[in-house]
């Protein structure tokens, strides 16, 4: 059989490894990083920057009349960030809200934080160099977003560019965020409705009455915030599923919320004796924050346990694949070819040695048992390993984009927790050696998946693999020192300006919270099981009626209710924007230049808002005041704020169309 030849031969000299693209990448690696990191915790999802990265890149690069193999090591770099930033979210600030760290910005933290995602990114390029070869070769692995991306790169050199459509939609992004810190416009606007008061009587079995019970309460309506990241999360993730997301929050706000304030309202009106509309909503969020999330965390639970069985066979494949693979790879012979030159393998079995043991002080520290340490560095380099190898496998199938990363780390912070009461550690640092042993694989895996998916980038394009490993190296030690530090602004921030930080209404976290409740309920024995049951059950119901993701659902569940809502209005509006393809009869191709171009509207979107966020989180950490044009701005001119961005978001990437004769590019989207 030929062997594949890349688009920049092997025997071609090109300049790849340059100080200007290593730059370029690690400033892309903090911006994309910092951005994807508001966004999770804020939304709870993150989104791929494989292809932001590859169109600035390219853009950038033009300027200095740089090579493709510079673009293919910047966007490397430069999109590692994303997977230690997702690393990151979904489990560091499980620390704080487990009780575990008491303060969360101190130096301590840092060093702790920082070292946990460090030794998770190395881990998880390591475990990637030793299957590199025999996994971006295999047939059967067809890396739909490898495949976008490069083909994004080669238009790059004909002289085919998005990059005016993702910079313009950072401006517009920025833009509408600085509006709405400004008070220009509300942006958001709620209510509570009353209900009427009604008398309940309550009959025992035999159809006595045994009390009488007087009900009121309401419900708080709630308009969408006005947030074009939250619209762009809604346009990339389609209707369907903003939808889905938009139905978990119509549960928690328009059914438990209201149900639980009927029963209990009236008696905390009581106790406090207040009534009004601001102290009812305070009500509103206090049982959503207690009693609805808690429910809402046992049907992510149930949900992610659903995703992995339902990704049985897959699973299976890839541990078994992942384990014939390191046979394959060490029996190899050294390739000659530059496409084909990995890290040697000698430094990378060092590196996995020294990685171990650091993670074993780290351990030590969180759990002060010796034995407890050692069981936990095991458990992580094992699972590390493999799901490593199975994350890698999935991008292949399926893309980073839907990686199931919290559903590892959920089945690794199960395992580690339940090892750690067998070893009769409880508290704080059980809950601490249990997340800690999470959070690493937690990055290890993103890491994995983000870098292998780059990497089937590198061997399409002609990139040399061991130069973007080194890459990613230099890329995760930046990532891994700086993503703390976005954590620190938005979570002291959000507090400043008189939030909650994480945990609250602007900062929900919805996995860290998950990770939290779980370690604490299973070492720390403060499980609130009858709630967490209840969502398990729903979950159930979920499946039973064949929802498409439960996952979503229940994230929804968790989310406040200004938010699922302008997700789905985002939806709606990629809606419409398919809507006129089918209207105008486009063809096959047209539909994907529409979807590519909509893609980066949306991922500019998401940061240029995010970037202007932390521009704000810094100035509340400071305890910079931001004047406000309007003392109390109408909604009514947020109205023109979401026809605008539906405008932006239906209008240019409709436009791009083109030729319907013209061929077909990859899909950004799969």
């Amino acid at each position: 059989m030929a062997r594949y030849k890349p688009f920049v031969p092997p025997e071609t000299s090109m300049k790849e490894f340059s100080v200007g693209a290593i730059l370029l990448g690690l400033v892309m690696c903090v911006i994309l990083g910092a951005a994807n990191a508001y966004l999770g915790l804020k939304a709870g999802m993150t989104i791929a920057a494989t292809y932001p990265a590859a169109v600035i890149g390219m853009a950038a690069i033009r300027l200095w009349k740089g090579t493709i193999l510079e673009e293919n090591l910047a966007r490397t770099v430069g999109s590692i960030g994303e997977s230690v930033a997702a690393g990151a979210i979904f489990t560091i600030p499980a620390f704080f809200l487990a009780g575990v760290w008491t303060e969360f910005g101190t130096v301590a933290n840092y060093m702790k934080a920082s070292v946990i995602m460090l030794v998770g990114g190395f881990i998880g390029i390591f475990f990637v160099t030793i299957l590199r070869r025999v996994m971006v070769e295999d047939a059967d692995l067809v890396f739909p977003e490898s495949v976008a991306a490069g083909e994004i790169h080669k238009a790059g050199r004909s002289g085919a560019s998005g990059a005016k459509y993702l910079f313009g939609a950072m401006g517009l992004g920025a833009l509408v965020q600085t509006l709405g810190k400004l008070s220009v416009f509300a942006a958001s606007w709620d209510k509570f409705i009353f209900f009427k008061k009604s008398a309940v009587s309550l009959l025992t079995g035999t159809g006595g009455l045994i009390t009488k019970v007087e009900g009121a309460g309401g419900a708080l309506l709630t308009t969408p915030g006005v947030s074009p990241a939250y619209m762009g999360v809604g346009y990339i993730i389609g209707p369907g599923l903003a939808s889905l997301n938009f139905s978990g929050g119509l549960l928690s706000w328009g059914l438990f919320v209201p149900l639980l304030l009927y029963f209990v309202g009236p008696d905390l009106v009581q106790h406090t004796g207040a009534g009004g509309q601001h102290e009812w909503i305070d009500m509103a969020f206090s049982v959503w924050k207690f009693m609805v999330r808690p429910i809402a965390i046992g049907g992510m639970l149930m949900s992610a346990a659903y995703t992995l069985y339902g990704m049985r066979k897959s699973l299976a494949t890839g541990l078994g694949r992942a384990v014939n693979d390191v046979k394959r790879a060490g029996a190899a012979e050294a390739p000659e070819e530059r496409t084909e030159k990995d890290i040697s393998f000698k430094w990378v079995f060092i590196g996995i040695v020294v990685c171990a043991v650091a993670t074993y002080f780290v351990y030590y520290y969180f759990a002060q048992n010796v034995l407890a340490a050692l069981v936990a560095t095991v458990v992580m380099v094992i699972a590390g390993f493999f799901f490593a190898a199975v994350s890698g496998y999935l991008v292949g199938i399926l893309g980073s984009s839907n990686n199931p990363i919290s559903g590892f780390t959920l089945s690794t912070l199960v395992v580690a927790a339940l090892l750690m009461v067998i070893l009769g550690m409880k508290g704080a640092p059980g809950v601490a050696a249990t997340l800690g042993v999470a959070a690493v694989i937690c990055v290890a895996a993103a890491v994995a998946g983000e870098m292998l998916q780059d990497l089937k980038v590198g061997h399409i394009l002609g990139g040399t693999p061991w130069k973007m490993q080194v890459g990613d190296f230099i890329g995760v030690v930046l990532a891994s020192f700086t993503m703390f530090i976005p954590l620190v602004i938005l979570h002291q921030g959000d507090i400043n300006a008189g939030g909650q930080g994480f945990g609250g209404r602007a900062l929900p976290a919805p996995q860290a919270g998950l990770m939290a409740l779980l370690s604490q309920g299973i070492v720390g024995g403060e499980m609130a099981w009858p709630l967490l049951i209840v969502g398990i059950l729903m979950a159930i119901a979920l499946i039973l009626v064949q929802v498409r993701s439960p996952m979503l659902v229940c994230v929804g569940m968790y989310l406040p209710l200004e938010t699922t809502f302008a997700i789905f209005i985002g939806g709606i509006i990629r809606w419409v924007a398919d809507t006129v393809g089918r209207k105008r009869n486009f063809n096959d191709a047209q539909k994907t230049r529409v979807m590519n171009t909509g893609v980066l509207v949306a991922a500019g979107l998401i940061a240029g808002e995010a970037l202007m966020g932390l521009v704000f989180a810094a100035m509340a950490f400071a305890n910079t005041k931001v004047p406000a044009v309007f003392q109390n701005p109408s909604f009514i001119t947020s109205l023109f704020v979401f026809v605008i961005l539906g405008f932006v978001l239906v209008y240019y990437p409709v436009k791009t169309a083109g030729d319907p004769d013209e061929p077909p590019p990859p899909s950004a989207v799969t």
